[in-house]
């Protein structure tokens, strides 16, 4: 008699853990609209800026805060922010009839996903502080961990990234609180040829520069930014014509807290340049400012470029979460 033994069944392999679910809250956004940008002043023209208008925003949400960066989808209303918390902020923004900002409509908060599926990760790991749009992707630069990380559009509130950028720059000399402040994307038909760009808080090459790089493309390769002491580069912007907005704040406690735009042309960002620019606009604690951290380009209905800048506020009682609002002077 023969006797035919059943086949051995392999084990099964060891699950691959799943991600969390992260939870989407919505929150109610208190505003109070800023009516001028100088204190006691009707000032509007600003440099080669127009001051708009503004929003002081509050909330009874204590994860409202710490704005970090903001990009706008391109009805130039619905926006997408991460937060230093690790969390993504969406919303849209309201305007009154003037079609100055009023408010900030349908906002939601999500805890990010990091790459091994975890959500209300440790600040070490998930210091989210840039952030861009493009085609079908969310990109995130992140300080402590620098890295930048791309998530699915749409889908990104529920995904854990999908791919890592090499970032180009020599971890070495990323310091842990001051490296990858901004991530911008530039336009598809300049220079660079819609390559994401990063640049460094204050971290700096041998030469003392801002550590910056051109992350894909016919110009990918490192540079460097001229630093303007005592500022830090805290976000960025490109224009259509491919000029790169850098948004700079300095603090002291002797001098408190300032800001200014830069504006480095498109044809100078290229591998082993050292990049400067013209000053368009800058402010102290004379004017509406607070720990600006965010700024995007709105191109208008009508062709005007407008700035949206946004602060953080450290969830600190001393400080504020503003918006506000400027337009290009070309």
């Amino acid at each position: 008699m023969t006797t035919v033994s059943a086949p051995v069944q392999a084990a099964d392999p060891k699950p691959k853990p799943q991600p969390d679910r992260a939870v989407t809250e919505a929150m109610t956004i208190f505003a109070k609209t800023i009516e001028t940008f100088r204190f006691g002043s009707d000032q509007r023209v600003f440099g080669k800026l127009e001051f708009v208008g503004g929003l002081d925003l509050t909330s009874s949400n204590a994860l409202f805060g710490a704005f970090s960066s903001i990009r706008f989808r391109p009805d130039g209303a619905h926006f997408v922010g991460v937060l230093d918390t690790a969390h993504w902020l969406e919303g849209r923004i309201e305007r009154d009839p003037g079609g100055r900002l009023s408010g900030l409509a349908d906002v939601t908060v999500t805890s990010m996903t990091d790459r091994r599926g975890r959500t209300e990760s440790a600040k070490a790991r998930m210091d989210s502080e840039g952030l861009a749009l493009r085609d079908g992707q969310v990109l995130v630069s992140f300080e402590g961990d620098a890295r930048v990380d791309i998530y699915p559009d749409p889908g990104f509130t529920q995904s854990r990234p999908i791919r890592t950028l090499p970032i180009l720059l020599p971890k070495g000399r990323l310091k842990s609180n001051r490296s990858l402040e901004t991530v911008a994307v530039s336009p598809k038909d300049s220079p660079l040829a819609g390559a994401p760009v990063i640049v460094a808080e204050l971290s700096f090459d041998a030469d003392d520069h801002l550590l910056a790089a051109v992350l894909e493309g016919p110009r990918k390769g490192v540079f460097g930014v001229l630093q303007k002491d005592p500022f830090a580069v805290t976000d960025g912007a490109f224009l259509p014509n491919g000029d790169l907005l850098l948004l700079e704040r300095r603090f002291s406690f002797a001098a408190g807290l300032g800001m200014e735009i830069r504006r480095i042309k498109a044809d100078d960002i290229r591998p082993g340049a050292v990049v400067d620019g013209e000053v368009l606009m800058s402010a102290d604690l004379g004017y509406q400012i607070d720990n600006m951290e965010g700024l995007d380009v709105v191109v208008q209905p009508n062709g005007d470029i407008h700035l949206i800048l946004v602060s953080d506020d450290n969830h600190s009682i001393l400080e504020r979460s503003l918006m506000l609002e400027f337009k290009l002077l070309q």
